[in-house]
């Protein structure tokens, strides 16, 4: 059946008694037999998919075989009966799904979000070599704030976003990023500026899970961090908050620290992690 809008014929798709789209039986059951296998990591025969969802046994052997062809499934060929497992296909369409996460549209909505409760400036970086890129950033609606862009770029080691993101390589990725004192630069007279008191910091924010800087990128800025992890429990971002130092005390220290964790924390769940990262 069809419609018409703006003198063009529009395809409408049949609707089920309750308003949804109908599906067809197989492609149903189909996904019943892979959604079983969520909860199950030692895979799955044929007799147990059959006693679980109430099917003919002919049906799950011919459903079975058909996602074993398309490498939704796989065969355990040392099992005897055989037994199944997820197959590439599905780690396939998982990768899909992640890169179609988009970091800066998820980020934005967020950082909006703290943004309007803190009133400063909020920020999401990700890592470049020993950059920080900023990836998102709104505006504080003060008069008095900090001048900057997405896309602006500066030294991981002098701002605490790209400082949280470090804080996620191990020792041999830092000594690659940084053989020597010579490698961290300072961009003011705050800044970090040897590799030792890199390291040391580094492993202090390890310890709390959040970070801070304190006119280290900017002589008129202060700043806090919170880690933003993905669904493996890789940390990918970093979100920020900075003030300028004419309204940074402790109170707005622990304010701001408290509504940038928590900001990170939404962000990680909007990627998919779970457990102690959200």
């Amino acid at each position: 059946m069809s419609v018409m809008v703006n003198d063009q014929p529009t395809q409408v798709r049949p609707t089920s008694a309750n308003g949804g789209r109908t599906t067809a039986p197989a492609l149903r059951r189909g996904l019943d037999i892979l959604e079983l296998f969520l909860d199950s990591s030692e895979g799955l025969r044929v007799p147990e998919i059959t006693a679980r969802l109430g099917l003919p046994r002919a049906s799950v052997h011919e459903l079975v075989g058909a996602l074993v062809d398309r490498g939704y499934l796989k065969a355990n060929s040392d099992d005897h009966p055989s037994s199944y497992s997820l197959g590439v296909k599905v780690l396939q369409l998982g990768g899909a799904y992640e890169q179609a996460l988009d970091m800066a549209a998820l980020g934005r909505k967020i950082a909006k979000s703290v943004a309007a409760e803190s009133g400063e400036t909020v920020q999401v970086a990700v890592r470049d070599g020993r950059l920080a890129v900023y990836v998102v950033r709104v505006d504080s609606r003060h008069a008095v704030r900090l001048v900057s862009s997405v896309g602006s770029r500066l030294a991981a080691h002098c701002t605490a976003g790209g400082k949280m993101l470090l804080s996620a390589l191990d020792d041999d990725e830092l000594d690659a990023l940084y053989p020597d004192d010579d490698s961290v630069e300072p961009m003011t007279q705050r800044s970090i500026d040897s590799k030792a008191r890199l390291l040391s910091g580094l492993a202090e924010i390890r310890r709390r899970g959040w970070s801070e800087e304190f006119c280290e990128s900017n002589d008129d800025a202060a700043c806090v961090a919170a880690p933003v992890f993905d669904a493996h429990g890789t940390c990918v971002a970093a979100m920020s908050i900075t003030v300028p130092t004419i309204r940074w005390n402790e109170a707005t220290r622990e304010r701001n620290l408290d509504l940038v964790r928590e900001g990170a924390r939404a962000l990680s769940r909007e990627l998919g992690a779970s457990g102690k990262h959200v």
